[in-house]
């Protein structure tokens, strides 16, 4: 009983020295310890933490599905619901809030449940994104199904955009935090997670293509032309030149062709999307293997999560991080959901909007190797600063001078900005995590409350903006259902993707500044943690057995 009393005591002494001056910052902390103690050149990778090719596949094959979904109800969801589900603009403000809102609350909730959860012989994480696939893809079909009535239209899409938030809720926290259970090895968790960038762009990408080429003849002026006899200028609706006051005669049964046309193209995309789903599930339970940390040490309790909880909101990284990338979000979340209404109604550029948003996302994913290579060449907090800004003059040439040569320039230059504001939150969250174990060396098993929460305030933040924007086009007079809309709406249009995201950025950008954790303390991070699990996994067999024995 004396030895394991102090085996366990050279351990705590250990571990206090790390975390004794938590009152300072983890770059002052880490600063002066490493010097006395973590001069050495760091360890090389043990064999066990690397991961092959093979299962970074996986592990980014499964990420895929979540983004190809993601690409098109950010992309389309609003411009369906007002034109084709035809509810109107403050009703979709309400379900895009709603739903955004509720998905956000359901993270920490889920975070909660997971880190209640014990391994199975799958994992942890494992069987709630499995057993959740099933139930996202049947929730994210009938999100695109027009029921067969009017007076509930509203309720059922606001039901069904709930439930799909939750249920790919369950499914995205567990895979998130999954980045921390596939090596121990900070080279080879970045490593994985450009892999799963690279896929995740390329989800956009394909969701982008599949919903774009599919139901880009539901938002055509083809079906404009034959409906109104009144107005020389062959559109349906308010246009510019039109008063209030005006005759407007349709023909019934064209519109109703055009819509039932609009309907199924929506659900065939739908169809389509869902099954990619479940394949790439498939692949990354086969290819992936979930792995605890095996150097951490353990406490003979697990700390409640309320505790847990308090703890994490109180580790300054991660504050700042999750404040400056929501500011970040939101600005690309607008741009994202209110593109296809700007080329539309704002730019007539609407026969062209689908290709647009394809050089977008090609751009991003081929760029997604060379951020890469730039935060290992240069730290992650330059390439923030670097590959997020660059965004900002594009954005605002496209408002300003609103051409097709235009418009593909600034789609190749917003890739580069979407490709690192994709990458870059990701691939510093794990650096964050690193930092509150050195703090907290006894605090495990809390991942899932960190990238839930994470991915709470960026949901609820996005939600907030994504109504305003709907309700501004509220305001603005947006005319459901038309082929034009009035001057204000395009003006408004113009301002949700311009001059709001660049705000948005430049004030993500200037919380960024105080992120403490540059590439010189990240790398003494790593060998004091490499120190303390070593020390940890020594000492675990002799407490083991003189417990045994005992």
């Amino acid at each position: 009983m004396v030895a394991l009393g102090a085996s366990e005591s050279t351990l705590t002494v250990t571990v206090m020295a790390k975390g004794e001056k938590t009152v300072q910052s983890s770059s002052d902390r880490l600063i002066n310890h490493s010097e006395s103690h973590y001069s050495k050149t760091p360890d090389q990778t043990h064999p066990d933490q690397k991961l092959s090719v093979c299962s970074k596949l996986c592990y980014a094959i499964g990420g895929a599905p979540n983004q190809v979904a993601g690409s098109a109800t950010a992309f389309f969801l609003q411009i369906y619901l007002l034109d084709v589900a035809q509810i109107n603009p403050f009703q979709a403000s309400m379900v895009l809030f709603v739903g955004k809102a509720w998905g956000a609350v359901t993270d920490p909730v889920v975070g909660f449940f997971i880190s209640k959860s014990k391994w199975t012989r799958i994992g942890r994480l494992m069987p709630w994104m499995v057993g959740c696939t099933p139930f996202v893809v049947v929730s994210y079909f009938y999100l695109w199904y027009v029921p067969p009535f009017s007076s509930g239209k509203f309720i059922w899409y606001l039901g069904f955009y709930c439930l799909y938030q939750t249920l790919i809720t369950c499914f995205h926290v567990p895979y998130s935090a999954l980045t921390m259970f596939l090596s121990m090895d900070q080279r080879e968790r970045d490593s994985a997670t450009a892999y799963r960038m690279t896929a995740e762009v390329l989800g956009t990408l394909v969701g982008a293509a599949i919903q774009g080429q599919l139901v880009a003849s539901a938002h055509t002026l083809k079906h404009c032309s034959h409906h109104n006899v009144s107005l020389s200028l062959g559109h349906l609706g308010n246009v510019g030149g039109a008063e209030p006051g005006d005759h407007v005669v349709r023909s019934p049964a064209p519109v109703q062709d055009f819509l039932y046309h609009a309907k199924v193209v929506y659900m065939i995309a739908a169809g389509v999307i869902g099954g990619i789903f479940l394949i790439c599930t498939l692949v990354m339970f086969l290819g992936v293997k979930e792995k605890d940390d095996p150097y951490s040490p353990r406490t003979e309790k697990p700390i409640p999560f309320h505790k847990g909880f308090m703890l994490v909101m109180r580790h300054g990284p991660y504050l700042i991080l999750t404040a400056a990338f929501l500011f970040i979000s939101v600005a690309i979340q607008l741009v994202q959901s209110n593109f296809v209404l700007f080329c539309t109604y704002a730019v007539d550029l609407r026969d062209h909007f689908q290709n647009i948003v394809l050089t977008i996302l090609m751009s991003a994913a081929v760029s997604i190797p060379l951020w890469q290579w730039f935060l290992q060449r240069f730290g992650k907090k330059t390439a923030a600063y670097c590959g997020i800004t660059w965004i900002i003059p594009f954005t605002i040439m496209l408002v300003f001078i609103p051409n097709l040569v235009v418009a593909y320039m600034v789609a190749v230059a917003s890739g580069l900005s979407v490709a690192a504001s994709l990458l870059l939150p990701w691939s510093m969250l794990p650096d964050v995590l690193d930092d509150f174990r050195l703090v907290n060396p006894y605090s495990k098993g809390h991942e899932a409350i960190f990238y839930s929460f994470y991915v709470f305030f960026t949901k609820f933040a996005a939600g907030i903006s994504l109504g305003v924007s709907t309700l501004c086009l509220e305001f603005a007079g947006y005319n459901t259902g038309a082929c034009q809309q009035p001057p204000p709406v395009a003006y408004t249009l113009k301002l949700l993707i311009g001059a709001a995201p660049v705000a948005f950025i430049v004030t993500g950008l200037m919380i960024l500044i105080l992120y403490p954790i540059t590439e010189e303390v990240r790398l003494k991070n790593k060998l004091a943690l490499d120190q303390l699990r070593t020390q940890g996994l020594s000492s675990r067999p002799q407490i083991e057995d003189l417990r045994s024995s005992a």
